[in-house]
């Protein structure tokens, strides 16, 4: 066989081991802080509160200007460095500062460790997902596959978390300290980018960007109806499953059994989103991206309109487990189609603008809204109306979205 026909090496493995390094930490926070905060903290519930608030609204600063950071940078790891070297300091931070803060003003420490934490993650997580993504074109392997670690992380952090919790609270934020030890090692001697084609990924760090270029983004008519697809399908889906484990155990005699399946429930979930992880890219590049999203659409509008109609646990249940199929689905298909339906020099600041910094807002309006609605009209009525709404979009954005070039978003090879 001729040499030049030969397979090209990929340095594909250190990407998943980042993803993984990454998600622990989310998983843990996300998991675990708010429990930490009333148990060890003795935060009350709206000092609390005010933290995700904070990680939250502050993320709405943090999302642009690293969207914006990382396409100038494109493949420099001076920010994604910069986060990981942060997300060490968690472990120091709630065992020496976090207490000491709290003595001087709950409010303060409320504040501080929001934009603490929301510098790693909220607004973090565009910076990882763009470089892995970036890498993915670079390299020649799928974002996809690399992902798989992400979701790997999701169940083990789950479970160790609750185990080394109940041993010592403050252990979980020194996982986190450790895994982002691994982190930055991972991204200073293992992350291999092969630069020589790095045309494919947006260039080098050496390509002018100009803010012209970012200014364009905003008059796209694809931008905005990106936009709109990621607020009335991915915001509504926070937002379905922020109290769903309260419509959840509406179906069992006792809280602590409605618990335990709802914990079970959501391993297997996880579970399976962990394996759809490796043939979804396949499929995605046999359907294509922008088909992708409508498909999600579609599966996410049935599942919330199904959970309003179910007549018993079990159709609760494989409902709830689609959510397993819907995450690997959406998050492959948004980013090859944001690869290639626009200006890949401006990937990083349309995946920050659409998929993050849009959704926040919507989570943030349509999280008092639908809490209203929970109380006032109930959990069936108010699914009733997030599942139309999302039918709605989904079907906008079948008539009205671009369709991606299949090249540019890594879907065939070029000929």
């Amino acid at each position: 066989m001729d040499k030049s026909a030969q397979p090209k090496k990929k340095d594909f493995w250190g990407f998943p081991l980042t993803h993984f390094t990454y998600f622990f930490q989310w998983q843990i926070i996300n998991g675990y802080l708010t429990l930490w905060l009333e148990q060890v903290g003795h935060l009350n519930g709206a000092t609390a509160g005010m933290v995700f608030s904070m990680m939250a609204g502050i993320s709405l600063l943090f999302q642009p200007a690293f969207g914006v950071i990382s396409d100038k940078l494109v493949f420099k790891k001076n920010l994604i460095i910069t986060i990981a070297v942060a997300s060490m300091l968690i472990g120091p931070y709630f065992q020496w500062c976090f207490m000491p803060l709290l003595g001087i003003s709950p409010t303060f420490v409320a504040i501080v460790t929001g934009i603490f934490l929301s510098f790693i993650f909220n607004g973090g997580v565009s910076v990882i997902e763009q470089y892995v993504q970036r890498a993915a074109l670079a390299n020649g392997f799928e974002y996809g596959h690399s992902r798989m670690g992400g979701s790997l992380a999701g169940m083990v952090a789950s479970f160790v978390g609750g185990q080394i919790f109940l041993m010592a609270p403050n252990s979980i934020f020194w996982a986190n300290s450790v895994m982002g030890l691994c982190l930055t090692l991972l991204l200073i001697f293992s992350d291999k980018i092969h630069m020589e084609n790095a045309a494919a990924a947006g260039g080098t760090s050496d390509a002018s960007l100009d803010m012209s270029q970012i200014g364009k983004i905003f008059r796209m008519r694809n931008f905005w109806i990106l936009c709109l697809f990621y607020v009335g399908t991915s915001a509504l889906y926070d937002v379905f499953d922020q109290q769903f484990i309260i419509f959840f155990k509406t179906f069992f005699d006792t809280a602590a059994a409605g618990t335990a399946a709802y914990s079970y429930m959501t391993t297997a979930q996880i579970g399976l989103e962990f394996l759809l992880m490796f043939p979804m890219p396949w499929l995605i590049n046999k359907i294509g991206s922008r088909n992708g999203l409508i498909a999600y659409g579609v599966i996410l509008a049935a599942r919330i309109i199904g959970s309003a109609l179910a007549p018993n646990l079990a159709v609760v249940i494989i409902l709830r487990l689609l959510a397993g199929f819907e995450m690997p689905l959406v998050l492959v298909s948004i980013m090859k189609y944001i690869a290639g339906a626009f200006d890949v020099r401006v990937y990083a600041t349309v995946y920050a603008l659409a998929s993050n910094f849009a959704k926040q807002i919507s989570v943030f309006i349509f999280s008092t809204v639908a809490g209203n609605w929970y109380d006032s009209i109930g959990f069936q009525h108010t699914y009733m109306i997030l599942g139309a709404i999302v039918a709605v979009v989904t079907v906008i954005a079948a008539f009205t979205l671009k369709k991606e070039d299949p090249v540019q978003a890594g879907e065939i090879s070029a000929k």
